[in-house]
């Protein structure tokens, strides 16, 4: 009756479990004891255990409903022994979801627990009174729970998701911290003697990340509360189904996932590029769509242009005067004082192939960006600046002068 393999989304809870006929209750977390108790005392298997959202809440309701009317009414009756003498045969009951009131219960919880983690995940990303250290490094973080999930992605390659996926974020946090001082790898799970060998391990085996298959973290993500008894995996290969199955070729009602853009000087996310666009320009002055018409600037010198900045700002260096500080927010309160927000380096400093690489994954402010002049010369300009960065061509001249083309040129000139 219960599935090992469904998401574990109940939180640890002091909550009790109450018998559906008598006065046995236990902790939730002993749950099996009560289920137990049920199959032994009173002949009784409550299907899909697993599936029920909140099982206490569960067990009142049809403790109530077992007063006001009999079992049978309810659950259907398995009889054992059948074909065997009547002392010997035994009457179970089984309490499940073919049942109406029993199916419309389920979906009730589970929409209530749905609310409630949504409420809590909202409220995880308006919260600015987070305060952690990081658990590879120590470095404090305060603010916004992002401002540590982003630095652990970024400096350590650990990544937990976006933190818009997570929920319970503190909690998940504290099993994490708590499995690193118990010298536990938090891939494979094994132990170690010390915390250096941990760490060696960890880095050289590439095991910062957590155990996919471990389902105590189920809990920790969104997604696994949208439909109960389906893994984030399942929910995913079920809309990759429906998109193969889909032969329906119309695409106007097609809309974009949100993008989840990251401002240049601060860890705040926007779900479309003019949000990030407007906070960027009303938090910290800086108007790149400005930049871009003033200095008329192309598709990959834009690029570039990001490119160069985010690494300036992870670098915690100054982007207009080049002076290095000891930390990012001493350097954003540079650039703030100083009046450097909008003011670049000597377009030669950042106009470099090595800018063409972004200096974080998956930029997405990257995936927005367009020709100053994209509507006007489309067609004149196709193939313009498209980046060739196989050879270092700074020097151009020098370039020429020794290409293995000039010397048959030479060659040639000469037999003739």
């Amino acid at each position: 009756t219960d599935s090992s393999d469904a998401p574990s989304l109940q939180r640890p809870s002091s909550e009790l479990l109450v018998c559906l006929f008598c006065s046995e209750s236990v902790p939730l977390l002993q749950k099996d004891v009560l289920l137990k108790h049920l199959l032994l005392e009173h002949k009784m298997v409550i299907a899909d255990v697993k599936l029920i959202a909140d099982l206490p809440k569960y067990m009142l309701y049809w403790k109530g409903r077992f007063l006001e009317q009999p079992v049978t009414d309810f659950c259907s009756v398995i009889k054992t022994n059948s074909t065997g003498p009547v002392e010997k045969q035994e009457d179970y009951f089984l309490l499940c979801d073919i049942l109406p009131e029993d199916r419309i219960l389920r979906e009730k919880l589970q929409q209530k627990r749905l609310e409630e983690v949504l409420e809590q995940q909202q409220q995880e990303r308006d919260d600015t009174s987070f305060h952690r250290l990081c658990m590879f490094c120590s470095e404090e973080f305060t603010g916004n729970r992002s401002s540590l999930l982003n630095h652990m992605a970024r400096e350590h390659s650990f990544s937990i998701g976006l933190p818009d996926n997570i929920v319970y974020c503190s909690e998940f946090l504290d099993t994490l911290q708590s499995k690193l001082d118990n010298l536990q790898c938090l891939y494979c799970e094994k132990t170690f003697r010390d915390k250096t060998t941990l760490k060696d391990h960890m880095r050289k085996k590439a095991h910062r990340r957590i155990n996919a298959n471990n389902r105590e973290y189920d809990r920790f993500y969104v997604i696994n509360y949208l439909e109960l008894g389906k893994t984030w995996e399942e929910v995913q290969s079920e809309d990759d189904r429906e998109l193969v199955d889909d032969e329906d070729d119309d695409w106007s009602d097609w809309q974009a996932h949100p993008v989840s853009a990251v401002c240049l000087f601060c860890d705040h996310q926007s779900e479309t590029m003019d949000q990030i666009y407007t906070h960027m320009k009303e938090a910290h002055g800086f108007d790149l769509h400005k930049l871009r018409t003033e200095l008329n600037l192309r598709f990959y010198q834009q690029v570039k242009l990001v490119n160069f900045i985010r690494r300036q700002i992870h670098q915690s260096r100054c982007y207009g005067c080049q002076e290095k500080f000891d930390s990012r927010d001493n350097v954003l309160r540079h650039i703030m004082a100083e009046g450097h927000v909008m003011k670049l380096p000597d377009m030669s400093t950042w106009d470099q192939p090595q800018y063409y690489f972004p200096t974080y994954e998956n930029d997405a402010l990257l995936c927005t960006l367009s020709d100053s002049d994209e509507d006007g010369n489309d067609e004149t300009n196709h193939g313009e600046d498209v980046p060739v960065i196989a050879e270092d061509i700074s020097n151009l001249r020098a370039l020429k002068q020794t290409s293995v083309l000039n010397q048959l040129l030479k060659n040639r000139g000469s037999c003739s």
